[in-house]
Order: structure tokens, then C-alpha cells, then sequence
């Protein structure tokens, strides 16, 4: 086989490769939709606003491999529909990227309303579970078998900001997520794991350039990073084979304030 032949080969590979990306319309999640069409990837984008999917898939230039399916994460029967039209569509699902998410008002704790708390476990937490459930569905029966899962933690799985009860819980929740479904994966050869994301360079980070709360109490401007070096991760760890598995891939702004924080 020739060069020319052995790169016609890889594309069709690398073609076949099917992608769902929750949260797909902005920031972390139009990253790696990006990455990974640009790479030959086929990528369900979902998300809560259409116009933002579709600004994706054209900016994309993927053609027929990219198709936007609006999708509330927390609604288990549209997540459900979602991967259903992956399936009409593509034919099979190698990949999940669950990194739909949203975060609460950076109030005192005791100040939380009680909607803002469940609209965040709803989507950080029930939503990645019904993401998953049903990646686990489609990936055991279809042929070949399997599949891999990536997560969307945070630095906040680890260590809190001030003020981010709910966020930071659900995304400790997550790091339950990824071990278990790790564990109950393997036997249907679906890899699991998870990427922690520290200050990159999207519209909701972009305060931090202005000044945040420290865990003493200052307010400092903290160093970001561009988001396309998330992509790049996420487009690693999505082209492992099967056989190895990232379990934990922390990427952040080497500057941060992580290691060491408070």
C-alpha cells in the first residue's frame, strides 16, 4: 500500500469515529466538537440553543458530519432522543463528551436559593448521569462492542472556590461518576474517564481576568489559557484505543492559583 493509499485508509478510520458533545454550542464544549471534526471525527452537537449548534457546525466546515440536535440534559427522555438520532444518523456512538454544565450565583451558601441548587445538580449531575446511562445503552449492543466516555469535571472536583456549593459538589459527584461507570464499564469495553479544566480562556471564565474571591478572602486576577488546548486533551483522550484509558487529565493555566490554594 502506498502513501497516498495508507492516508485514504486513515481518514475512512478516523471518519467512522462517531462523537456526541453535550454542551457543544460555546466555550469548552465547541472546542472539542471543533477538534474533533477537524480531525475526521462524525459529532452530534447538543445543546440548549440551537443558533449557537449551528454557528459551530458552520464554523466547522464538517459538512454531513455535523449534525445539531437541541437538548436539555436534564430531561432524560430528550437525552434519550439524542442519542437515538446519533444512532439513525451515524450509525453507532464511539464517543461521549459529557461536558454540559452550569453554575450557580456566587452567593454565601445560606443564601442559595433552593431552585438554584437543584437547576445545578439537574444538569452537572442528573444530566451526566442520563448522558451516560445511555451511552452505556447504546455502546454494549452495538458492533464492534464499546465505546468511551469523557467526563467534564473541574479543578473544583478537587478543590473549592469560595461561595460554589453547588458547583463544587456536583462536580465532586462527577469524580464518582467516572470511577464507577470506570469500573462498570469494563466488561462491555467502554472506557471512562474525565478531564479537569483550570481557568481556560472562554466567556464565563472571563471575569477572573478582572479579579475573583481567593479562599483569604482577596480579590485577584487570576491567568487563563486558550481553550483550544482543552480541545486538544479531549481529542487525545478520544483517540486512545480502547485497551488504555485516561482516567484523570487535569489541564489548567499553569499560573493558577490550584496547588496550594488557600
Amino acid at each position: 500500500m502506498g502513501k497516498k493509499d495508507r492516508r485514504q485508509a486513515s481518514h475512512m478510520v478516523k471518519a467512522s469515529k462517531v462523537a456526541i458533545v453535550t454542551g457543544a454550542g460555546s466555550g469548552i464544549g465547541k472546542a472539542a466538537a471543533l477538534a474533533l471534526l477537524r480531525d475526521g471525527w462524525s459529532v452530534v452537537l447538543a445543546g440548549r440553543r440551537e443558533s449557537l449548534l449551528q454557528e459551530v457546525v458552520g464554523e466547522s466546515e464538517g459538512g454531513v458530519r455535523a449534525l445539531a440536535v437541541p437538548t436539555d440534559v436534564s430531561d432524560p427522555a430528550a437525552v434519550r432522543t439524542l442519542f437515538d438520532r446519533a444512532v439513525l444518523q451515524f450509525g453507532r456512538v464511539d464517543l461521549l463528551f459529557n461536558n454540559a454544565g452550569v453554575s450557580a450565583p456566587a452567593v454565601p451558601l445560606e443564601d442559595l436559593a433552593v431552585e438554584q441548587w437543584r437547576q445545578v445538580v439537574d444538569v452537572n449531575l442528573n444530566g451526566m448521569f442520563f448522558c451516560m446511562q445511555n451511552a452505556f445503552r447504546v455502546m454494549k449492543t452495538q458492533s464492534p462492542r464499546g465505546g468511551r466516555i469523557i467526563n467534564n469535571g473541574s479543578i473544583s472536583a478537587h478543590a473549592p472556590r469560595p461561595n460554589s456549593i453547588a458547583y463544587t459538589a456536583t462536580k465532586h459527584a462527577v469524580m464518582g461518576l467516572t470511577k464507577t461507570a470506570a469500573l462498570d464499564g469494563r466488561k462491555y469495553d467502554i472506557a471512562v474517564g474525565q478531564i479537569d479544566v483550570g481557568n481556560a480562556q472562554t466567556e464565563l471564565a472571563q471575569r477572573m481576568t478582572q479579579g475573583v474571591q481567593q479562599a483569604n478572602g482577596q480579590i485577584a486576577a487570576e491567568p487563563l489559557m486558550d481553550v483550544d488546548i482543552v480541545g486538544q486533551s479531549v481529542l487525545y483522550m478520544a483517540n486512545l484505543p480502547l485497551e488504555a484509558n485516561v482516567l484523570f487529565h487535569t489541564v489548567m493555566a499553569t499560573k493558577m492559583p490550584f496547588v496550594g490554594r488557600g
